[in-house]
């Protein structure tokens, strides 16, 4: 009776610590679908964008980014000279959507088939958003295949 017990005993702890550890897993794992909304700065705190819903689709859009690199143009001024859509070259790179169609997957807690653009090229990608383990927002740009890209990762912005 006393190896039955302890065995009951040792199987219910089991049980117990499978079901915590399956439930804080689900916790982290899982994302709802406007999870990626709102502000967002990149970790190299270069960029600030605001991710959007618009016709059930996630966009995203540049309210920020760091103009060091040439003092001679200012944010403010810059424009989308390299866009291979000549007629888009005379936007301002502030409030520019460059991020747009994604979707959510809620079997690979993801959102997917986006495109998103960069300004200092002029070219498209394919693209990707999911969470990393830090809670940051990962945003992944690729050519063709996942593994040749580029990810970026954010972090909430807080004023």
């Amino acid at each position: 009776m006393g190896i039955k017990n302890h065995f009951m005993s040792q199987f219910l702890r089991f049980c117990i610590c499978l079901l915590c550890c399956t439930q804080s897993f689900v916790a982290f794992s899982f994302q709802s679908e406007d999870d990626i909304l709102g502000t967002w700065v990149s970790e190299k705190k270069n960029v600030v964008i605001n991710v959007y819903k618009d016709k059930g689709e996630f966009r995203a859009k540049i309210l920020w980014f760091n103009d060091r690199d040439d003092p001679s143009q200012p944010r403010a001024t810059r424009k989308d000279i390299h866009n291979p859509d000549e007629s888009l070259r005379d936007r301002l790179i502030i409030g520019m959507d460059v991020l747009e169609g994604l979707t959510f997957n809620p079997k690979s807690h993801r959102w997917e088939k986006g495109k998103i653009y960069d300004p200092r090229h002029g070219k498209y990608w394919s693209s990707v958003v999911y969470f990393n383990k830090k809670n940051q927002m990962e945003v992944k740009g690729y050519w063709k295949f996942e593994f040749l890209s580029q990810t970026l990762a954010f972090d909430r912005y807080k004023k």
